[in-house]
């Protein structure tokens, strides 16, 4: 198993890296960029300023910070001193702000005051108005009982919060005086201790927190790596545009480049244009995206006349012609999940045509499936479809607040939700969910959370939320409407006021108003899912 051959943890990944290719950059965001050494040094005096503040090993440290340079080093900070880092989805609503940092026990937040409109302040002060009158760094709000501290980028306006940048001089201070305790914390920190606990949508309508440890994302990134035949170098430099905040973007983007001594090309979001012009700039060397920005970037007039002749891998659509396939469905593939620290299938270069066409590869190596019936559990024989299980060094410890008995079969084995089959080969089929969770552009999206804020509006007397499928996005959110007597609501209106409260991945790109006699029931008098996605398929003429 191609593991990397040292102690599998965030600082000593961090300290091999700095020493291997400390002048090489590591993070690209606009005019910011950020070496490894200068990232070593940087995350060392924020890491020293969180040890001043009372943080230590198992200190749940929130971040509510953009990809780039400034999420990178406060990432590297609570992580190299034993702290369990919580990564927030920057897309999220007071509501959903407040529901995160409440259930994950987050006793610090460093977090960016503003980002591309949202007010992480004034979302804060909503979620715990007696904020206001707290001083800093002894906060006790009665919203978010383990709070003690924040730390925003810009706190001017704000006395209750303190400054990331004061913080880190603190830790400089704490130094030059004699006490620094960094290295001694560092080398306390072990393989099996808790990293990171990440946030995805469950089948019910709050999200759960997946546990994984320093040895597993360290070895995950790394195994990953050589999985994916992506064969990174230091001199790669690798545009992703999956956030942080998720797996994909931690462990296959960021941590996967630690290891390389490759650099990561950041932006704020998504534009054709823009991306672009980044990928012609900085001679990206592997662009891996979603299909749909590929795409929108191919069609771009502009794309005709790009430079991109430093692509060597990714995105098929945007690849020089000569290194693109010469049929472009015979494309590896991967299934994955938060629970899973990522991928824990790949195909690999050589596959037989036939499962690269539509298969998801084999299991990653230390990484073993099993299908199974849903309803009874019994194990099935190779080629049955029914639900995929997995086993492995990559799983998830548990989900935080939730008892391992309730998460795992008695062997280990965890259900995933998903259906497939599992031929003789060991080739993974992925059939769909199994459940109503709604997959749409990488996101997940709990059908439940988008439905209860639906009925509370007083114009709508039911709505039932359901994936459809999307040729971009995989799926779209799509909501079947049903109106109060004599109200009248049109979808711009609808969709506006669920962004007040919703993500925006999470707010229904598709809504139809029925009658409640169109919507279908099952016998025992519960919606039926199924025949409800066939009915607005057929409404909305997706296939």
């Amino acid at each position: 198993m191609p593991f990397p051959e040292f102690e599998p943890t965030i600082p000593e990944l961090l300290r091999r890296a700095s020493i291997t290719h400390g002048d090489r950059t590591l993070v690209v965001l606009g005019d910011r960029r950020l070496d490894y050494a200068f990232a070593e040094g940087r995350s060392a005096s924020l890491a020293r300023g969180l040890l001043e503040a009372g943080a230590g090993k198992g200190t749940h440290v929130a971040l509510l910070l953009p990809n780039g340079p400034d999420w990178v080093i406060a990432f590297l900070a609570a992580a190299r001193i034993g702290a369990v880092v919580v990564p927030v989805n920057t897309f999220f609503r007071a509501r959903e702000l407040g529901w995160v940092l409440r259930h994950s026990d987050s006793a610090i937040l460093l977090a960016t005051r503003s980002f591309r409109g949202h007010d992480y302040a004034a979302r804060l002060l909503e979620v715990a108005p007696d904020l206001a009158g707290a001083a800093a760094e002894d906060l006790r709000p009665a919203a978010l009982p383990r709070l003690r501290a924040v730390f925003l980028d810009d706190p001017s306006g704000h006395p209750w919060a303190g400054s990331i940048d004061e913080l880190s001089r603190r830790g400089d201070a704490a130094a030059r005086a004699g006490r620094d305790r960094l290295r001694a914390v560092e080398d306390d920190v072990a393989p099996a201790d808790r990293a990171v606990v990440i946030y995805t949508s469950g089948s019910t309508a709050e999200p759960r927190g997946a546990i994984h440890t320093h040895g597993t994302v360290v070895r995950h990134a790394f195994n990953v790596n050589a999985c994916a035949g992506r064969g990174l170098g230091p001199d790669d430099r690798v545009w992703s545009p999956m956030p942080f905040f998720w797996v994909g973007g931690l462990v296959v983007s960021f941590l996967g480049a630690m290891h390389a001594g490759a650099c990561l090309l950041c932006e704020e979001a998504f534009d054709a244009e823009r991306t672009l012009d980044l990928l012609e700039r900085e001679r990206a060397t592997l662009a891996a995206g979603w299909p749909h920005y590929g795409k929108a970037m191919a069609a771009h007039p502009s794309f005709a006349g790009r430079d991109l002749s430093s692509l060597r891998a990714g995105m098929v659509e945007i690849l020089p012609p000569e290194r693109r396939p010469a049929d472009p469905s015979l494309r590896t593939n991967s299934l994955g999940m938060t629970e899973t620290c990522g991928p824990h299938t790949f195909g690999r270069e050589g596959d037989p045509p036939a499962t690269l066409r539509g298969s998801f590869g084999r299991a990653i190596d230390g990484i073993e499936h099993k299908v199974i019936d849903p309803e009874t559990g019994e194990t099935l024989p190779p080629g049955a479809e029914g639900e995929i299980c997995v086993r492995g060094y990559s799983l998830m410890q548990g989900f935080w607040k939730v008892e391992r008995e309730r998460t795992f079969e008695p062997d280990g084995f965890y259900r995933t939700g998903d259906g497939g089959r599992i031929d003789a080969d060991g080739f993974l089929w992925f059939t769909g969910r199994l459940g109503d969770m709604i997959k749409t552009a990488g996101a997940n999206v709990a059908p439940s959370e988008v439905e209860q804020l639906l009925a509370g509006f007083p114009e709508i007397k039911e709505a039932h939320v359901v994936g459809v499928p999307d040729p971009a996005r995989g799926q779209v959110v799509a909501a079947a409407v049903v109106l109060a007597p004599g109200q009248s609501l049109g979808p711009a209106s609808l969709r506006e006021r669920l962004r007040g409260e919703l993500a925006a991945y999470k707010v229904p790109r598709e809504i139809v108003f029925l009658d409640a006699g169109d919507l279908p029931f099952t016998d025992s008098g519960k919606i039926d899912k199924r025949r409800l996605r066939e009915l607005l398929v057929e409404r909305l003429g997706t296939a």
